[in-house]
């Protein structure tokens, strides 16, 4: 084994000790607070009602490495338990809540594809089954995962820091109050189309990845880099981020989403999106034990600009499709009055950041691509400095603080670019050699 190949074995062997670590650590502390943790409710899922989304989304990764007939034999095997545990509850007369009848066939095949791959494989077919079945629990794990990260959040975090982020946003002029507004003369049909698409980014994600790994069943191999290695990621890391810079979005803390419990009102005022936020001095506020501290960076806008880059090489329709999901979702997320015009500047770079990470992770460090990864997180690092301690600031001097803050993110976004392009230069067509002249 080359030193190259050690390295890699024992950098993963880390990281699986410390994600088993994690798993183990949000368990207990979502049981500390009175609900299952996401090793149990995967467990559960097993027997009782599930989300069917995640399952059948883990099942159609896990199918990348089988063949279509396999796949066929899968997806019946899925369904036909589905509805045998359909039957049963019915005949037992068991409430079944919030549309979740089915689900546990998905997580049952992937757990047997487990045992066969254990049992009925060998050598680097066993490698790719186990590959392919670990990458479908992932994704349930990771869905679950971020359940029990957001209830902590809220548990963990008795104070928000809203007002030093909506202070703040003065500098882009506050563009979630904009788009509330825009949003409620545009009618209930754009709101619906935002709503589905800031709903099921993790569809459109499923979708990219599907796409991306639809040669690996013939080539009997993953790809080095993909969209669902930096999708995980961004899921791990984000929810520290909450955790470190708690902010719950403007309709909550402005607005009417903040009804709170026992007749609490929370929001700090009722002014979103009809009323624009009067600059004053920023303090933590406190708030619920219920609604997530999910905002600050904007996860759905740092995954929607992953989708965005790993479509870039897909055909004109996936193209299209990435472009109009990034744009739908940055105005949803303001819109809704789910995010401030930072956390949306701060969720690009992050997004960007970690993808250059993972790349470079993927074809080894060179020089540009720690310089990249380096200077993201510096720029990462200041943004939330800058919101934290300097809101007053920003707020007085619009012009100069917003400028700042577009031309930080758009410095690394240039900074990936050019990067990428150094990474992959484009193809250039061979040249068709010149007819030599016959001799006389």
């Amino acid at each position: 084994m080359t030193a190259g190949r050690q390295w890699r074995v024992m950098l993963w062997g880390t990281a699986g000790v410390a994600a088993l670590v994690l798993l183990v650590a949000l368990e207990l502390t979502a049981r500390h607070y009175g609900q299952p943790g996401s090793v149990s409710d995967q467990l559960k899922g097993a027997v009782f009602a599930p989300k069917p989304g995640p399952l059948y989304g883990g099942l159609a990764l896990m199918s990348v490495v089988l063949t279509w007939p396999q796949r066929i034999i899968a997806v019946g095997a899925a369904i036909g338990t589905d509805a045998v545990f359909l039957l049963v509850r019915w005949a037992a007369d068991v409430n079944v809540s919030d549309g979740q009848f089915f689900g546990n066939g998905a997580l049952l095949v992937m757990l047997g594809y487990a045992v066969i791959a254990v049992t009925r494989r060998t050598g680097p077919e066993r490698a790719l089954l186990l590959k392919g079945v670990g990458l479908g629990l992932l994704l349930v794990a990771g869905r679950k995962t971020g359940d029990s990260w957001l209830l902590i959040t809220a548990k963990t975090r008795p104070t928000v820091l809203d007002q030093y982020v909506a202070t703040a946003d003065h500098a882009l002029g506050n563009p979630s109050w904009l788009a509330g507004r825009l949003l409620q003369a545009a009618g209930p049909i754009p709101t619906h189309v935002l709503d589905l698409v800031y709903a099921k980014l993790a569809v459109a994600a499923l979708v990219v990845a599907l796409y991306q790994l639809r040669h690996v069943a013939a080539e009997r191999r993953f790809p080095g880099h993909h969209l669902v290695r930096t999708f995980l990621v961004i899921g791990l890391l984000g929810p520290g981020i909450y955790m470190l810079f708690p902010v719950v979005g403007p309709v909550f803390a402005y607005g009417p989403g903040a009804s709170g419990t026992g007749g609490v009102h929370w929001a700090a005022a009722n002014l979103w999106p009809d009323t624009p936020l009067p600059i004053s001095v920023p303090h933590p506020m406190p708030y619920d034990g219920i609604t997530p501290r999910n905002c600050m960076p904007s996860l759905h806008t740092a995954w929607a600009t992953v989708i965005f880059i790993h479509t870039r090489k897909g055909p004109r329709a996936l193209r299209y499709a990435g472009t109009f999901w990034l744009i739908a979702t940055l105005g949803a997320t303001l819109a809704f009055g789910y995010h401030y015009g930072v956390d949306l500047v701060a969720g690009v770079v992050f997004a960007l950041t970690v993808e250059a990470a993972m790349r470079a992770f993927d074809r080894g460090w060179d020089r540009q691509g720690i310089r990249l990864v380096v200077y993201g997180a510096v720029v990462f690092a200041a943004l939330l400095v800058a919101y934290r301690w300097l809101p007053m600031e920003m707020a007085r001097h619009q012009e100069v603080s917003g400028s700042l803050l577009v031309l930080a993110m758009t410095s690394v976004v240039y900074g990936y670019v050019r990067t990428a392009r150094l990474w992959d230069p484009p193809a250039v067509a061979a040249r068709r050699p010149e007819p030599q002249p016959e001799p006389v």
